[in-house]
């Protein structure tokens, strides 16, 4: 299991990096290339979120300190800005991301700690450190344009 999910979790980070990248290399295409990323944050937004559902779920492996009420929300909360970001300015959107990300990777490296395996952990903050680089990346590049 560990193996595949470091094969999904770095397969998931190239078109991130395609997004960033692909800015510098075909500027002709950055609004196209922009949609595209913010499309696919969402995403991977709504699908790492979907992880508490299941865990909130767990009753007889409580994800203490959080209670499965908590948990459960969590995961509708971060599914629904995911998608409700799309909605918002450009310029909104450079910000709701990282931050979210972030969230999502502070939720499970602190308050579900004990839960989830070492090396899901550090694979989640270096997973949440890239995707938040290509997020800056993509930032910067729409103000400084």
């Amino acid at each position: 299991m560990e193996r595949l999910a470091i094969f999904v979790g770095l397969a998931g980070l190239l078109p991130f990096l395609a997004g960033a990248i692909g800015l510098f290399v075909m500027p002709d295409h950055a609004d196209w290339l922009v949609r595209w990323f913010y499309i696919y944050s969402a995403g991977i937004l709504a699908f790492m979120s979907g992880i508490y559902w299941p865990v909130a779920m767990q009753l007889e492996n409580r994800c203490y300190p959080l209670s499965p009420i908590v948990t459960l929300a969590i995961s509708q909360v971060l599914f629904l800005v995911g998608g409700l970001a799309l909605l918002l300015p450009l310029e909104w959107r450079t910000l709701v991301y990282p931050v979210a990300y972030l969230a999502l990777c502070l939720i499970d490296v602190r308050w579900l700690y004990n839960y989830w395996p070492r090396w899901y952990r550090r694979l989640r903050m270096t997973l949440t450190l890239i995707v938040v680089l290509c997020q800056t990346v993509v930032m910067g590049w729409l103000y400084l344009r």
